[in-house]
C-alpha cells in the first residue's frame, strides 16, 4: 500500500512563489487502485527520449527549461517539456493513467492512488548524502520506497516594517541562530506601534498553517494524532492558542482578519502595521509591490522551539512506463538533484530548495527579497522535525481515503476572538472536527 502526499499550493506571481490554496479531496484509495496502474508497459518514452510534465504559469518555467536544455546538451537525451494548465492537471494525470499514457517524469500537484503504484523508487536520489535532501518532506510508502521528492518547499515566516522599527529605535534579530521569542517579539512590536502611532502591531494570516507554526514554536503539537489516529491537543497548544486569541484586541492584532476575513497582507502593505506573519510566497510580490517603506523578513520566533510549518511546493516523480524509459527517467532525476544542477533550477525558478547548503543566488533586484531568501535558506535546516508533521499527516489521510475538507480552525477561533466561546472550547470543537473527518 502506498503513502500519498498532498501538495497544498499553486504557482502564482513572479519567481515561482506560492499562495496556498486547498486541493479537492482525493477519492478513496481503495476504489482508485485500478489495473491500469500495474507494472511496465509499452507506453512512455525510450532511453533517448522522455516526456516531462509540469504545471506553471508562463515565465515561471524558466528553471525547468534551462535544466532540460542543459541535460539534452550533456547527454543527448531528448526531454520534451509539456506545461499543463493547473486547472485540470490532476484529472489529466488520472485519465492518462487509465489510458496507459502517463509521462515519464512529472512535477505533480499531489500524489494520487490511481497511479501511485506506477512510480519509480527515488530512494537512491533522496538518500544520497551528497544531495542533502531534507528527509522530512520526502513522500514514502510503508516499505520505505521514495515516491516523490519536492521540487521546492514553502515555509511560514515573519515580515516587519523595517522603517517603523528604525523610526522607533527598536532592534530586531537578523540571524536564526539568535532569534527572539514570541513574547519578545510582541513586546517589541507593541513598542514600535506605540512610538510610531501605527494602527496594529501584527497582522496574521487567517490560516491554520500559520497558527500551527506559532504553536509549534511555543512547544505545542497543535491538533495531533496518536498511534490509533485519535486527535487531541496538549497543554502547550492550549496555552499558545489562548495567547493568540488574547492578541486579537484591535491593538496588538485586528480582530477583523480572523472574524470577518479582512486582508492581512493589504494591511501590512499599507504601511500602518508593524509586522505580518505569513510566509515565503510573499517575498517575490513584495520585492515589487512595497515601495512606500522598507520591509524585511526576520527570523521566526522560538519559544523555545525553532520551527515553522513547512510544505512541499511541488512533487517530482518518475513513472515506470517501460524499462528503458524508467531507467532514463531515473538518470534524469538523479542528474537534476545533483547539488549544482538543483541549485541552478532553484535560482532560475525562484525556488526555496529542499536541499541544504546551496545558498542560491536569486535574480531579484530587491535587497530585501535577496535577504529574505537567504534567511529562509539558513533557517530551514534548523527547524524541528515537527515542522513537517502536517505535510506528512495529509499523506496518511489520503492513503486512507480521507481528507480534511473543512478545517474548523478558522471558524472556531473566529468565534473565540469574537467572545462567543472560550479558546479551549474552540480547540475542543477543532479536535472533534479532525476526528470526524480524518481520525482513526
Amino acid at each position: 500500500m502506498t503513502t500519498v502526499g498532498v501538495r497544498r499550493s499553486r504557482r502564482l506571481g513572479r519567481g515561482g512563489m506560492r499562495r496556498l490554496v486547498p486541493l479537492a479531496a482525493v477519492a478513496s484509495a481503495a476504489t482508485l487502485l485500478l489495473s491500469a496502474c500495474g507494472g511496465g508497459s509499452d507506453s512512455g518514452g525510450t532511453s533517448k527520449s522522455l516526456t516531462f510534465w509540469i504545471s506553471t504559469v508562463p515565465g515561471q518555467d524558466a528553471g525547468w527549461k534551462k535544466m532540460v536544455a542543459q541535460y539534452e546538451k550533456e547527454t543527448g537525451v531528448k526531454v520534451k517539456l509539456v506545461n499543463i494548465p493547473y486547472d485540470g492537471y490532476a484529472t489529466k494525470l488520472r485519465n492518462s493513467a487509465q489510458a496507459n499514457s502517463l509521462p515519464d517524469v512529472a512535477a505533480v500537484p499531489a500524489l494520487d492512488p490511481i497511479w501511485s503504484n506506477k512510480l519509480i523508487d527515488l530512494g537512491d536520489i533522496a538518500n544520497n548524502k551528497t544531495n542533502k535532501i531534507n528527509a522530512n518532506f520526502v513522500a514514502k510508502d510503508s516499505s520505505g520506497k521514495v515516491l516523490s521528492i519536492p521540487s521546492d518547499v514553502t515555509a511560514s515566516g515573519m515580515f516587519i516594517n523595517k522603517s517603523l522599527f528604525e523610526k522607533a529605535g527598536v532592534s530586531y534579530p537578523t540571524s536564526p541562530d539568535k532569534t527572539w521569542t514570541w513574547t519578545e517579539f510582541i513586546k517589541a512590536a507593541d513598542e514600535v506601534r506605540e512610538k510610531t502611532k501605527a494602527k496594529y502591531s501584527l497582522t496574521f494570516d487567517q490560516s491554520p498553517s500559520r497558527l500551527r507554526a506559532m504553536v509549534y514554536e511555543m512547544g505545542g503539537k497543535y491538533v495531533h494524532a496518536d498511534d490509533s489516529g485519535k486527535f487531541s491537543v496538549d497543554a502547550a497548544t492550549k496555552k499558545a492558542v489562548n495567547t493568540f486569541v488574547g492578541w486579537n484586541d484591535d491593538k496588538t492584532m485586528p480582530k477583523s482578519v480572523w472574524t470577518s476575513g479582512a486582508d492581512p497582507s493589504a494591511m501590512f502593505q499599507s504601511g500602518d502595521v508593524v509586522a505580518y506573519w505569513s510566509g515565503v510566497w510573499q517575498v517575490a510580490a513584495y520585492a515589487e509591490s512595497i515601495t512606500k517603506f522598507e520591509w524585511a523578513s526576520v527570523p521566526t520566533p522560538a519559544q523555545p522551539v525553532q520551527a515553522s510549518d513547512v510544505n512541499s511546493g511541488g512533487m517530482t516523480v518518475g513513472f515506470n512506463n517501460n524499462a528503458d524509459a524508467a531507467a532514463a527517467a531515473k538518470k534524469f532525476l538523479s542528474w537534476l538533484y545533483e547539488p549544482d544542477h538543483y541549485k541552478a533550477l532553484c535560482e532560475a525558478s525562484g525556488f526555496l530548495p529542499v536541499e541544504s547548503g546551496l545558498n542560491p543566488k536569486y535574480p531579484f533586484e530587491s535587497e530585501a527579497a535577496q535577504a529574505a531568501f537567504k534567511l529562509y535558506n539558513e533557517s530551514i535546516p534548523l527547524y524541528d522535525p515537527i515542522s513537517g508533521y502536517f505535510n506528512g499527516a495529509q499523506t496518511n489521510w489520503v492513503l486512507k481515503g480521507k481528507s480534511l475538507a473543512d478545517d474548523p480552525t478558522k471558524a472556531e477561533l473566529g468565534k473565540a476572538i469574537n467572545g462567543e466561546q472560550s479558546a479551549d472550547k474552540a480547540l475542543q470543537n477543532i479536535v472533534d472536527g479532525y476526528n470526524q473527518q480524518v481520525g482513526g
